[in-house]
C-alpha cells in the first residue's frame, strides 16, 4: 500500500469497512467507474490491478464494469471484465453481456423525447447542440462539436431525423458556458423529462431516460443475482457516479474525485493513477 484508505475529511480510519481494523466478511460484488477510477491516466488497466481483478475472478466475486462509456469505447478492455461478464455502459442504459458479445438489457430514450428535450432545451439554452448514443452507434447533428471528424458510419442530420427506437443517452454540448453552470441549466430546463448527469471537463451533459442511472440498474442486476445493497463495494469519481456511491453498501471516491462525489462516498482511495481500487480490494479480500 502507498498510503492508507480514508473517510472524507478523517484521515486514517480503522472501523469496519477498511480492511485496517476488524470487519465483516468481504463484498459479494465489485462495481467500479473506469475513466478516473478504475483504469490509469493513459485509459489502461494497470498490470497490478488486471492481477486483483483475475484474483477476484477466481474468487467467484463479479466486478462489474460501471460507466458513461458506450459499449463501442470498451472492445479494449472486456478481456479485464472476468468470467461473470457483465458490464453496465452508458449511464445505466445497457447492461452489456460479454461472453456473448450482447446487449443483455436496455433502458431506452423514446425518439418523441429526445426530440422534445431538444426543443425545450433550445428555447432554454441557446447554442445547445445534440448527438445520440444508439444501440447501433453514434449519430449528430451536423454542429455537434464541429471539429469531430466526419465518420463514414456516424449519421449527421437534425435531431428528429436521427432520434430512433434505439436512443440509450442523449449528449448536450455547449462551446461556452461551464460544465457545472451548463448542467444546471439543463436539469432545471428538462430534468422532468429524463435524468440529467455529467462526466466531463466540458460542457457536456449526458441525459438518460427518466430514473435511469448506474445506481438504478446496478440495483436491479444485484437483484438478479441476488446481491444485496450491502454486500456492494462501489467507486467512483464524477457526478455520475454519486448515485451509486450513495446506494452501495460500501462506497469510496477516488482522491481526485469531484467534491460532490466524496461528500457521498464513505471512504475516499488512493488515486487512480496509484492503483487506488487495486489498493482497496487487496485490503478488502486480504489479497
Amino acid at each position: 500500500m502507498t498510503g492508507p484508505v480514508t473517510g472524507p475529511g478523517t484521515g486514517p480510519e480503522t472501523g469496519p469497512e477498511t480492511g485496517l481494523g476488524a470487519r465483516p466478511g468481504p463484498p459479494r460484488l465489485v462495481a467500479t467507474d473506469l475513466d478516473g477510477t478504475l483504469l490509469d491516466a493513459e485509459g489502461r488497466v494497470s498490470t497490478r490491478t488486471r492481477e486483483v481483478l483475475e484474483e477476484l475472478d477466481r474468487r467467484d466475486v463479479p466486478v462489474v464494469f460501471v460507466t458513461g462509456r458506450p459499449v463501442r469505447w470498451m472492445a479494449s478492455l472486456w478481456d479485464a471484465v472476468g468470467g461473470h461478464g457483465l458490464a453496465i455502459c452508458s449511464n445505466g442504459a445497457l447492461v452489456y453481456d460479454v461472453a456473448r458479445g450482447a446487449v443483455r438489457s436496455s433502458r431506452r430514450v423514446s425518439p418523441e423525447v429526445a426530440v422534445e428535450v431538444g426543443r425545450v432545451l433550445r428555447a432554454a439554452v441557446p447554442g445547445t447542440t445534440f448527438a445520440l448514443e444508439r444501440l447501433d452507434g453514434f449519430a449528430r447533428e451536423g454542429d455537434f462539436m464541429p471539429r469531430l471528424p466526419p465518420g463514414d458510419d456516424v449519421p449527421v442530420g437534425p435531431l428528429a431525423e436521427i432520434a430512433d427506437d434505439g436512443v440509450v443517452k442523449v449528449l448536450a454540448r455547449h462551446e461556452e458556458l461551464e460544465p457545472e453552470d451548463f448542467w444546471r441549466r439543463v436539469e432545471e430546463a428538462v430534468g422532468s423529462l429524463v435524468t440529467t448527469t455529467w462526466s466531463s471537463t466540458g460542457a457536456l451533459v449526458e441525459m438518460s431516460a427518466l430514473g435511469v442511472t448506474k445506481a438504478s440498474t446496478l440495483e436491479q442486476l444485484c437483484r438478479e443475482l441476488g446481491v444485496l445493497r450491502e454486500d456492494v463495494a462501489a467507486f467512483g469519481d464524477m457526478p455520475n457516479d454519486v448515485a451509486m456511491l450513495q446506494w452501495a453498501g460500501r462506497s469510496w471516491a477516488m482522491d481526485a474525485a469531484h467534491p460532490s462525489v466524496k461528500a457521498a462516498a464513505l471512504h475516499v482511495a488512493p488515486p487512480h493513477d496509484l492503483d487506488g481500487v487495486a489498493q482497496v480490494l487487496t485490503e478488502l479480500f486480504d489479497l
